[in-house]
């Protein structure tokens, strides 16, 4: 338990930050940790709509924000959230897993060439 808080909490962390795959990396660390893939899907919404939140307190009063290319990521932020949501609830599982590892892969290495 101690492992999985401390995981999340660093993917908090860069996740409030950059924000780049924490999804996936939330959803590895849960699926590890033991939780079937749909309920570490929910797990990682609330997980990271707080993070979301406490980053956005933080962000919101700084000067250099572009808010209209803001609003165009929060669009679709809600977008593929709701999309995400509706594919969940008709792919097997197995697919999803696969799906999972693969974006995963491909995020990383894209970030770290990047």
């Amino acid at each position: 338990m101690w492992a999985l808080a401390l995981s999340q909490f660093g993917i908090a962390i860069y996740g409030g930050y950059f924000g780049g795959g924490i999804g996936f990396l939330m959803i590895a660390a849960l699926t590890i940790a033991g939780q079937s893939v749909r309920m570490s899907v929910a797990t990682k919404n609330a997980l990271a709509a707080a993070m979301n939140a406490s980053a956005v307190a933080i962000f919101a009063f700084s000067p250099l924000i572009n808010w209209p290319a803001a609003a165009t990521l929060a669009a679709g932020g809600v977008l593929g959230g709701l999309s995400g949501s509706w594919l969940l609830h008709r792919l097997p599982e197995k697919l999803l897993r696969g799906f999972v590892v693969v974006v995963g892969v491909v995020l990383t290495i894209w970030l770290f060439v990047r």
